[in-house]
This record gives C-alpha cells, sequence and structure tokens, in this order.
C-alpha cells in the first residue's frame, strides 16, 4: 500500500507518532514500524490492555472487543481497543484503562531525572 493510502496515528502522551492503513489494527501499525506507546497484550480483542480513547478523529471496528473491557457507554465516549480498530481519518489518541497512569506519572520523560520534590523545612 502506498504511503499516501495510510494516516498518521499520534500519542501525544508519549510523543509517538506513525502512519497506520486502514486496513490494519491501530495496534498493528504501532508494531509493524517497531513502536511503543500503546500497550500490547493479547492483539485479540480479550484481555483489554490496549485501551485507548479516540481525542480527534475517527475509528472503524476490526473485530469483536470485550464487554469486560470497553463497554457500550465507553464506546460511545470515543474508546476502544487498538487490536479491534482501524484507523478511518488521521487519529489522536490516549493510553486509557488500566495502563493509563503511567503515562499521567512522566512516562514520557522517563530516562531524564526529575528535578527533587520540594521540602518542607523551616529555619530556626
Amino acid at each position: 500500500m502506498p504511503a499516501m493510502d495510510k494516516l498518521p496515528i499520534h500519542l501525544p502522551q508519549t510523543g509517538e507518532s506513525y502512519f497506520c492503513s486502514p486496513d490494519e489494527s491501530l495496534l498493528q501499525g504501532m508494531l509493524r514500524l517497531g513502536r511503543k506507546g500503546i500497550p500490547v497484550g493479547c492483539t485479540g480483542g480479550g484481555c483489554g490492555v490496549c485501551k485507548v480513547r479516540v481525542v480527534r478523529g475517527a475509528v472503524r471496528p476490526l473485530g469483536p472487543i470485550s464487554r469486560a473491557h470497553v463497554s457500550p457507554e465507553e464506546e460511545r465516549d470515543g474508546y476502544t481497543l487498538a487490536c479491534r480498530a482501524g484507523p478511518a481519518c488521521a487519529v489522536e489518541l490516549e493510553v486509557a484503562g488500566r495502563f493509563e497512569k503511567p503515562f499521567r506519572n512522566g512516562y514520557r520523560t522517563q530516562g531524564r531525572p526529575s528535578p527533587p520534590p520540594p521540602t518542607n523545612t523551616t529555619e530556626t
């Protein structure tokens, strides 16, 4: 498939961007390029590890997903499993579910030292 047929995918939490074919899952596109950003589990729609929220853009279903991990209400709010959704246009995603916390706690800056926390000292 020519590069022009691939759609841009962006994960602001990690700074990752990649191109994905409309006929492959968001997760397959990332893995094909050796990229990281979306956690990988069973790749079959059953474990929920690759749960994401579509922030911008649209995806189309590529197979069934476990309702134990994405409820119909969540799906209406933009949540899906990256292994079971393909891009319909340019997409911006955020990692959701149980793996969201590392991204909110500075995963993107991992490897760089964090400034020390402020200390609560009083001079006497």
